[in-house]
């Protein structure tokens, strides 16, 4: 917390000030704006995709990892599962936070995948499979400092994701 304070050059009381409960509301927030983020992420990902099927839309979201992890190493992850790994089991608050966090960025790319013609029934389950697999291959990435895990997620659901669009009109 004094990190917080000194980074935003802020007086002490401030921080009780805006974040009256403590640590964990300070977290909680945190968690939440980034579930905000990934989710704003999607719709900008998905826009610059030539062509869109549900197969490019998983790329686009791995390869920002990619390039991130390329262009800056391995020391940046996901904030959700970072919440989840180090709090969530002692406070049932931080993990409804993270919950509701990661449920703010399914929707979104169950609705996209929606648009790219998958059937309703079939989107939020694809989106619950691209979420787990995007976030375990971030983190092997990180573990062996290397964009494989990525690479090898996208070459083996692609052809899955691609098949779940419905050819029915």
């Amino acid at each position: 917390m004094r990190d917080v304070v000194a980074h935003a050059e802020a007086p002490r009381g401030s921080l009780q000030h805006y974040f009256p409960g403590g640590k964990d509301q300070l977290i909680a927030e945190a968690v939440t704006w980034a579930g905000g983020y990934a989710a704003r992420r999607v719709a900008r990902v998905a826009a610059k995709i030539e062509d869109p099927t549900p197969g490019k839309l998983f790329a686009a979201m791995a390869g920002q990892w990619r390039d991130e992890f390329t262009a800056q190493g391995y020391d940046a992850g996901c904030p959700l599962v970072a919440t989840v790994a180090d709090v969530a089991a002692t406070s049932d608050d931080l993990r409804e936070a993270v919950g509701k966090a990661f449920d703010g960025w399914q929707r979104p790319v169950a609705a996209t995948l929606e648009e790219y013609g998958v059937p309703v029934a079939r989107s939020a389950s694809l989106a619950v499979l691209m979420l787990s697999a995007l976030e375990g291959a971030i983190v092997l990435a990180r573990a062996h400092q290397d964009v494989a895990p990525l690479d090898t997620v996208v070459a083996e659901l692609r052809p899955l994701l691609d098949g779940a669009v419905s050819t029915v009109d």
